[in-house]
């Protein structure tokens, strides 16, 4: 990959290529740090590679790949076995966005496996006998929270399009670890302890607790009976029993609580459908930076992000506080246009203006290199449709993983999958939780007489912020990339592509760099060891900031003349591994 460039000895011979490269920085700065200790560089492969969230996910679609699976048979088989090993995050009773790169074709597609909202849900959907928007905490557990979920019906659609090996196989490695079980993380027991509510469903209690009413500890064996009966149901009738069969009927009634009752109906499991859309792509120096367009807002807005940046010379100013501004100021000004437009546009009309690059330009004008605004207001794309829209809220995400792979025949696919919150909607049934993914819409449908663009509509999909990235030069892939992490996916992407891209960072040296993240307000700083460093710095140019901690999840691998780089976000448990 021209792009990328060695941080040390080992990788110098696969990232170094003919061709035109970008300037190098490597000189250090106070601020140039790592957020991780002891930073590694990042693994390699020359066949095949699979970057996943957990060490089992991990390996199961390392083994497809060796049995000659491609991209996609992998991910059926890495999917569910997160299902299993962290169903806090993601599941089948969730969504996902896919990008797919199809090696034969030169082909790069995009799927829609978003959730949709119940037929019967309305605008006020939210709202309270009083008119009021629900707090969204109060909104999360139960059954009201769940929309029609779309992660096994995209698994199937993908294995069906690009599918080498039999559904049987890669639904088998799920349903060992299912059988035999698997050691509780240390991270899956911090979650069950910090999981508010979750022992008050009973399916989520008898499955993540002990009989005394603990959390399972790390190390406890996790078997899953239930699951694996539900998967050899899939194995055998595919998806079918899930949207039409007995596991859907078993999920109308599971919505039935007693806490926020669901209206989920078994007509809105039958007609759910995954969407093949158009990749949105956006030009950054000699890259096409490509991802997922509405209903999420990911690509649009890591797109607008880049664009504002591409008006300065960034690796001439170095990976400094004067860079770090410009990012945080870039971001402040594409979320302001994201609140404001971007939702579902099967429901919606959108701007199609919010990359044109004369518009960026004039966003990027009202950026001062000295001094930081407090917040931005959202643009005036060019576009066909004048209608006033009110700007949204942002609600908490963190139930979402992030895998990437690359096969032996070429095919690549970098997908965002989720659940929602941690453990979604808390409810459980045959084995899997179901999501919360109708809070990801805004609990307030207008606001002075003007409606919310991500409002809740019977059928529509809430907006998202996950942004699952392949990146092509010179119309071939090069670096496949995303995160989980809410709306703050977005500078998690961007922040990791410009280090990558604009830096010539190794990708696993990009992700162990601090967090910084702005999403139009407070600038967000990730605590560690330079943290007050970096606030002081940038609170010298007029940001507010506030230091926390900002938990990625980022998964990548680059493509590069020599073979494969692979990089797992060492904030969690994730592994890339290859052969």
């Amino acid at each position: 990959m021209k792009a990328l460039l060695p941080c040390g000895a080992l990788l110098a011979s696969l990232l170094l290529s003919p061709g035109p490269a970008l300037a190098q920085d490597t000189s250090p700065q106070p601020e140039e740090t790592t957020a991780i200790a002891d930073a590694q560089p990042s693994v390699q492969a020359r066949n095949f590679m699979v970057a996943a969230a957990h060490p089992l996910a991990a390996e199961a679609g390392r083994d497809i790949l060796a049995k000659g699976g491609s991209a996609a048979d992998a991910a059926v088989a890495v999917q569910l076995v997160l299902n299993i090993v962290e169903p806090q995050s993601s599941g089948i009773g969730g969504g996902a966005f896919a990008l797919y790169w199809n090696a034969a074709l030169s082909d790069l597609t995009s799927w829609d496996g978003r959730e949709t909202a119940p037929a019967a849900a309305g605008p006020d959907y939210w709202l309270d006998e009083n008119g009021e928007p629900l707090g969204f905490f109060d909104a999360v557990p139960g059954g009201r929270s769940v929309g029609v979920p779309g992660t096994l019906k995209l698994m199937e659609e993908l294995h069906a399009r690009y599918g080498r090996l039999p559904w049987t196989q890669v639904v088998a490695p799920a349903i060992r670890i299912a059988e035999e079980g698997f050691p509780v993380s240390q991270r899956m027991s911090a979650s069950i302890a910090g999981a508010e509510k979750l022992a008050e469903f009973p399916g989520a209690r008898a499955y993540f607790f002990t009989e005394d009413g603990t959390p399972l500890p790390e190390g406890a064996t996790l078997r899953s009976p239930e699951f694996a009966r539900t998967l050899r149901q899939i194995a055998s009738e595919g998806s079918a029993p899930f949207y039409e069969g007995a596991i859907a009927r078993d999920i109308v009634a599971a919505t039935r609580t007693e806490t926020n009752t669901g209206v989920l109906a078994l007509d809105d499991l039958a007609a759910y459908e995954v969407k093949e859309r158009d990749p949105v792509c956006m030009d950054y120096r000699v890259w096409e930076v490509c991802g997922m367009g509405p209903p999420s807002s990911g690509a649009l807005t890591v797109g607008q992000i880049l664009g504002i940046l591409a008006n300065w010379d960034l690796s001439g100013l170095g990976l400094g506080t004067e860079a770090q501004h410009l990012f945080l100021e870039a971001s402040k000004l594409a979320f302001a246009d994201r609140g404001l437009y971007m939702a579902d546009t099967d429901f919606v009309d959108m701007p199609e203006g919010l990359l044109d690059p004369d518009y960026l330009t004039t966003r990027a004008a009202l950026i001062s290199e000295g001094e930081a605004m407090e917040s931005a207001d959202p643009g005036e794309p060019p576009w066909d449709d004048a209608a006033l829209r009110a700007p949204g809220l942002e609600a908490p995400e963190y139930g979402t993983s992030h895998f990437a792979i690359v096969d032996s025949y070429g095919d690549m696919i970098s997908i965002t999958t989720t659940i929602e919150s941690g453990f979604g909607s808390h409810v459980m049934t045959n084995g899997f939780l179901l999501n919360n993914e109708l809070t990801d819409f805004s609990f307030t449908p207008e606001e002075d007489g003007n409606p919310v663009a991500n409002r809740v509509e019977g059928g529509k999909r809430p907006r998202s912020s996950m942004s699952p990235t392949i990146v092509l030069e010179d119309g071939e892939p090069v670096l496949l990339i995303g995160s989980p992490g809410g709306s703050r996916i977005i500078p998690y992407v961007a922040q990791s592509l410009m280090g990558i891209l604009d830096f010539g960072l190794d990708p696993q040296v990009a992700f162990d760099r601090p967090h910084l993240t702005n999403r139009n307000g407070a600038t967000d700083i990730e605590a560690g060891p330079q943290a007050e460093e970096l606030a002081q710095s940038l609170q010298a140019l007029g940001h507010e900031t506030n230091i926390r901690d900002l938990n990625s999840g980022l998964h990548a691998i680059a493509i590069t003349p020599d073979g494969l780089i692979g990089a797992a976000d060492r904030r969690r448990e994730g592994i890339a591994l290859g052969e």
